[in-house]
């Protein structure tokens, strides 16, 4: 694919789309009852299109749906292969499993964003269109498939090539989490200092210093204060590691 198609895809895309239709069967390993479905879950809301009846046609509400059904069958599996997790175990390794970034990692390994239809270039796409673009799929499916198509689609896209329980177990959610609980539990004072950090790119970035019983741990820099203090607390983990993981 060119590096213009990368930027600027395609204008349009008609159900008799072959290249479509075809992509879409590979990815979810059978043909489509409804290509409409898919056609929705990939179209940007850039593209202001309307139905029949004035409502928006994009990927937003068959995101939602999607959400809910990887949560779902993720709770089914975690339930049945995990006898022994209480209610709080089942929460946090389902959380680990539908992250966003393991969302958008998904998204980007079956390369979602190239069939996206927008006016908007993708360049000025955030990290997250590819989980949300995924997400948006599985909603495809289940109103094409139904629930046992998309649990199979899960299943096979999901669970089997990427869930290790055991390996998911030692995976850090989140760093800021982490470090605040285990300051809590030593008794130290930590506070995140947030300001503007706007560079020479015309793209609005936050700084972020994180200070520990009043000593400067840790710097970060990111387009949003809550990816900067994640950046920080990850930073600040790695420098208080041995102490924390002692302590879990």
């Amino acid at each position: 694919m060119s590096l213009f198609r990368k930027i600027f895809p395609k204008k349009s895309r008609s159900t008799e789309d072959g290249n479509f239709f075809g992509a879409i069967e590979k990815i979810i390993g059978s043909k489509p009852n409804n290509i409409r479905f898919y056609q929705k879950a990939f179209t940007h809301r850039s593209s202001n299109k309307v139905d029949e009846k004035g409502n928006p046609i994009n990927y937003e509400r068959l995101e939602f749906l999607g959400d809910s059904m990887l949560s779902s069958v993720i709770a089914a599996y975690l339930y049945k292969e995990a006898p022994l997790g209480d209610e709080g175990y089942l929460t946090k390794m389902r959380s680990k499993i539908v992250s966003r970034e393991h969302l958008n990692e998904l998204g980007r390994d079956l390369n979602l964003i190239d069939f996206v239809e927008s006016k908007v270039p993708f360049s000025h796409f955030g990290e997250n269109i590819h989980g949300n673009i995924f997400e948006a799929l599985v909603g495809a499916i289940f109103l094409d498939k139904g629930y046992v198509g998309c649990e199979d689609f899960i299943n096979k896209r999901v669970i089997i090539p990427y869930v290790d329980i055991a390996r998911l177990e030692g995976k850090v959610i989140s760093y800021k989490s982490l470090l605040i609980e285990w300051c809590q539990k030593e008794k130290k004072v930590f506070h995140y200092d947030v300001f503007d950090d706007n560079g020479n790119d015309g793209q609005k970035h936050f700084g972020v210093k994180l200070f520990i019983d009043n000593k400067l741990i840790a710097k970060a820099r990111a387009t949003s204060k809550k990816k900067a203090e994640e950046i920080a607390s990850k930073r600040a983990y790695f420098s208080f590691q041995e102490k924390i993981d002692n302590k879990a």
